[in-house]
């Protein structure tokens, strides 16, 4: 497995060839997450604005991450939206219409519901208990019913229903997939050199032994993740250079699961300065083949 869509050449000032990686680059975590809020905001209220978006009815699909560059973006993403709902009419964030958001998840622990591990748990304390966004327009994993060890059974069902979900809710893809991504390259619960990576078919998948714990999770597939207009990874630290070099220059995708990401309309990278794949010098470098 490899990337086909890398840029020919990525700029210091994020801007590359067409159908390439763009790498937006930030001094540190904290001004990676601002800055990826401020794009998101932009982008949703394009969809709701325009009626566009990938299935063509204004709702913007937009897919989660945790993380701690995700989390602390969908941090900034409430203080934006608290703002834009509270400030005067020429605050330069439009606001965001939440009612018509659809909110998933890339992956999910499967732990219970109120487990503070979980995605879904996380991301509402950052982000969701502080919009007015309606219940049923976040989609979530089934949980288990009991304590570990869980009926394998059950894990298997909690895949088959969020893949039910994605296609009664979002047949066509997702208009943004927020991606964090590991040291060593794993996106979602898609880690190097395993079958859910390698061999999964459909759009989710039960994972029964993540070398990460929690061991069993439900994640969506590479091919979900592919099927997003825009995907964004969201990368801070100097642990994960390495991973986000092999992301801008189309590594193999086997070893580096990141390196497969390609949004259907656009890739983008979001690194801080620790995690950058340029030089040290600043100079930009060439990812073709």
């Amino acid at each position: 497995m490899t990337a086909d869509n890398r840029a020919e050449h990525s700029t210091i000032d994020g801007t590359v060839s067409d159908g390439g990686v763009t790498i937006i680059q930030n001094a540190d975590q904290r001004g990676l997450a601002a800055a990826a809020a401020r794009d998101l905001v932009r982008t949703v209220t394009k969809v709701q604005r325009e009626q566009s978006g990938v299935h063509g009815d204004g709702v913007a699909r937009v897919v989660l991450t945790g993380g701690g560059a995700g989390i602390q973006t969908l941090r900034e993403l409430a203080v934006l939206d608290h703002a834009a709902t509270t400030a005067a009419e020429d605050f330069p964030i439009d606001a965001i219409d939440w009612s018509r958001v659809l909110v998933f998840f890339g992956d999910e622990r499967f732990v219970p519901a109120d487990d503070p591990e979980r995605n879904e748990k996380q991301a509402r304390d950052a982000l969701l208990n502080h919009v007015a966004i309606p219940a049923e327009n976040i989609v979530s994993y089934l949980a288990p019913t009991g304590a570990a060890p869980h009926d394998g059974a059950e894990l298997d069902e909690a895949a088959r229903d969020y893949e039910e979900k994605l296609a009664r809710l979002a047949p066509e893809g997702f208009d943004i997939h927020l991606l964090g991504m590991g040291p060593e390259g794993h996106i979602n619960s898609l880690f190097p050199h395993t079958p859910e990576l390698l061999e999964a078919t459909g759009d989710v998948v039960a994972v029964r032994d993540c070398p990460k714990p929690p061991p069993e999770r439900v994640s969506l597939t590479i091919n979900a993740v592919n099927r997003a207009a825009q995907v964004w990874l969201l990368v801070a630290g100097a642990e994960k250079a390495e991973a986000a070099q092999q992301v801008a220059g189309g590594g193999n995708g086997a070893q580096w699961p990141g390196a497969i990401v390609a949004g259907v309309e656009r890739t983008v990278l979001w690194v801080d300065e620790a995690a950058s794949p340029w030089l040290a010098n600043g100079t930009a470098y060439d990812t073709a083949d």
